[in-house]
């Protein structure tokens, strides 16, 4: 997937800090990817970003709206949808890690379809996966599991990459990672 930069992160209405770690950890190893952050209460948790409307985000640059938050269940909230397609109608791509998928949103579905805007369901892979057969494969790869939600798998693989990547520029290499975001 290529999701396109700059993003506007938007927290919903989320009050529980551990709520917004999908934002937290965009605002943490992409930083230069963020422009601002999209809150609907005085009450959202709030990552300290630019708050921004979403005309003035859109103005300056931003192209994709990252749903920041994760719930339980993953459903995307009724009261977020209202927002979700004004972002749309403003030409939004919209990226979103929720279980639920952004075009089971008919009015995002019909955006989408016209090719007027891209939509991102990143937890989400249609295309046939191989089943792993024990050969050997180019490249190395490194997995990180974990046995419930928020154990710190991203966050462990992002650091992991970004040392890789420090450490490749301390010995004048090209780094072999490509970042996910």
């Amino acid at each position: 997937m290529n999701i396109a930069q700059p993003y506007l992160l938007f927290l919903g209405d989320v009050t529980d800090p551990l709520a917004a770690k999908t934002a937290r950890g965009i605002v943490k190893w992409r930083p230069d990817a963020c422009l601002g952050e999209l809150r609907l209460t005085e009450q959202t948790v709030s990552l300290g970003l630019e708050p921004l409307s979403l005309a003035d985000a859109k103005a300056m640059g931003a192209k994709t709206l990252v749903i920041g938050t994760a719930n339980a269940g993953g459903v995307i909230p009724p009261s977020w949808v209202e927002t979700l397609v004004q972002a749309a109608q403003l030409g939004f791509d919209i990226a979103s890690g929720m279980h639920q998928r952004l075009g089971d949103i008919p009015e995002l579905a019909s955006l989408a379809a016209q090719n007027t805007i891209q939509l991102f369901d990143v937890r989400h892979y249609d295309a046939q996966l191989d089943v792993g057969t024990g050969k050997k494969r180019q490249g190395k790869r490194l997995l990180t599991v974990g046995t419930d939600c928020s154990v710190g798998k991203m966050f462990s693989a992002l650091a992991i990459e970004k040392a890789l990547v420090d450490q490749a520029a301390k010995l004048a290499l090209k780094p072999q990672v490509k970042p996910a975001f």
